[in-house]
């Protein structure tokens, strides 16, 4: 039995630790706050008890007596308890509370170090919070407390008189009452000071003012918690170190409804260049309930003259039955082998496999044209295997069999439909917060229409549909639905530079 508390990070998701991610991985129970990013929880396991306690103004899941509690039984029943807290869990997180609980129950426990808002908001500001020239130390403070109560832990003349950095967390509510008091205490008014609302997510604002001037420019900026103050001369700083609120997506918010599989190689690079990345799969990948027909063509793999990939998914499940019947990628060493895209390609290749062919259009019709080209037209008799989806487009069989060819489709694994996320989309999308919904195929499109209507897509036009080739944004039109954005080559890297010179303009 053990009890971990995590340090979750300011929001970024990749700002959690590795080691962090480890005991998540392993966790039995994972005891979690009101997290800048859910996404941290996908770390866990499948299985693991999820249980919620987070706390926000005017609203505790679970008094933090009780969270203590909680914490040691769990511990108790056998089982390894990652405790996830926001920021890092010492720095105005009662992670010693908890740690002081767990030592006085003789509860075994370990504490694992995250990145605080206090020191990573300023960095993704452009704020560095020490600076040769202009501070050589810096003060974190709780803002939180009333100012004028008696007895207050703050030396307002000591904080006035320092050349320290001063970092105020927790303390929207008191900020005139603490510009007030510095005021008071001798500091310069026109000191320069910032504000930064959830710094390192794409919800990231930042503004600077003098001293005096923040009070007014935070109510004019409708500026809330969370929050943190900064005052100091290395605010000054900002407009020229402001890397992240210069990026090319940032404050776009970009809705990606691949499957869960699929869709991390987008979502990781619109977050790369800012972008808020809200997942709402429309379809779900799962294995076929029998694999009959799939592994009698493994096992006649020698009889077929092409096998033609069209999907990573495909390659992957294929390869599980490969190696379910004890062979590897030297079984396909006398076939051809064909990719229908790079992204195809890139797996076979991590599996020894060099393609044979790869279209130079990224679709059924151009690997037909393309396989037709290299047999000089000739594949009557010629069989082909197509292990795929097993709903999917019929043109490549279809085109193949008109020439002649023997083509097996057996299918590989099969697509559900998901409805993750949908009320988050739904609510964004009504407000008017949303910028871009992405369809990586035609099938995301319709599933994605079963849970939003098109009327209600065509009701707020300011959102715009991207589709990655002319199948989907053909699919996307038969619904009455425009295409505002589709790349030209049809891949993934390229549907991001498109959105990127869409909003670019």
């Amino acid at each position: 039995m053990k009890v971990v508390l995590i340090g979750a990070g300011p929001g970024d998701p990749g700002l959690l630790t590795l080691k962090g991610r480890d005991v998540l991985s392993q966790a039995d129970v994972v005891v979690y706050d009101a997290l800048a990013n859910d996404a941290l929880l996908q770390h866990a396991r499948p299985d693991a008890e999820k249980i919620y306690v987070g706390k926000v103004a005017g609203n505790h899941a679970l008094p933090q007596q009780e969270i203590n509690s909680l914490l040691v039984r769990k511990a108790r029943e056998g089982k390894l308890v990652a405790r996830l807290k926001g920021g890092d869990p010492y720095i105005f997180g009662r992670g010693g509370e908890e740690a002081e609980q767990l030592a006085a129950e003789g509860v075994p426990f370990e504490v694992v170090p995250g990145i605080s808002s206090t020191v990573a908001a300023p960095a993704y500001a452009g704020i560095p919070l020490t600076h040769r020239v202009f501070a050589s130390s810096m003060t974190i403070i709780t803002g939180h407390e009333n100012p004028d109560k008696p007895g207050s832990v703050h030396n307002w003349k000591a904080l006035a008189a320092s050349a320290s950095t001063l970092v105020f967390v927790m303390g929207m509510k008191n900020l005139p009452d603490i510009v007030r008091h510095l005021c008071d205490a001798g500091m310069d008014p026109t000191t320069p000071a910032a504000l930064i609302y959830r710094g390192t997510t794409p919800s990231q604002r930042s503004l600077t003012a003098p001293l005096a001037d923040l009070p007014h420019a935070a109510e004019k900026a409708a500026f809330t918690n969370p929050s943190i103050i900064l005052v100091g001369k290395v605010v000054n700083l900002h407009t020229t170190l402001n890397w992240f609120e210069n990026k090319p997506l940032f404050g776009r918010s970009v809705v990606v409804t691949r499957a869960r599989e699929q869709a991390s190689g987008l979502a990781q690079r619109l977050t790369e260049l800012g972008a808020e990345v809200i997942q709402c799969p429309t379809i779900a990948i799962r294995p076929m309930n029998d694999y009959a027909r799939l592994d009698s063509a493994v096992n006649a793999l020698a009889s077929y003259h092409w096998c033609v990939f069209t999907s990573v998914n495909g390659v992957r499940h294929f390869w599980q039955r490969l190696r379910k019947a004890g062979q590897d990628s030297r079984a396909l060493s006398g076939i051809k082998v064909a990719a229908i895209g790079p992204a195809t390609a890139e797996v076979l290749r991590e599996r020894g496999i060099e393609p044979d062919f790869i279209p130079e259009r990224y679709v059924a019709e151009g690997v037909v044209q393309g396989l037709l080209s290299l047999e000089d037209g000739q594949v009557t008799g010629k069989r082909f295997l197509l292990p795929r989806a097993a709903k999917a487009r019929e043109v490549l069989p279809e085109q193949l069999r008109k020439a002649g060819a023997v083509v097996d489709v057996i299918p590989a694994y099969e697509t559900i439909p998901a409805h993750d996320n949908k009320e988050a989309v739904l609510s964004r999308l009504t407000a008017g917060t949303l910028s871009c919904i992405t369809f990586g195929s035609s099938s995301t499109v319709d599933n994605f229409l079963s849970l939003i209507p098109a009327d209600t897509l065509r009701a707020h036009p300011a959102t715009k549909l991207a589709a990655i080739g002319p199948v989907t944004a053909e699919t996307l039109r038969k619904h009455d639905l425009p295409c505002d954005i589709m790349p030209e080559e049809y891949t993934i890297p390229a549907l991001v530079d498109a959105l990127q010179s869409f909003f670019s303009r």
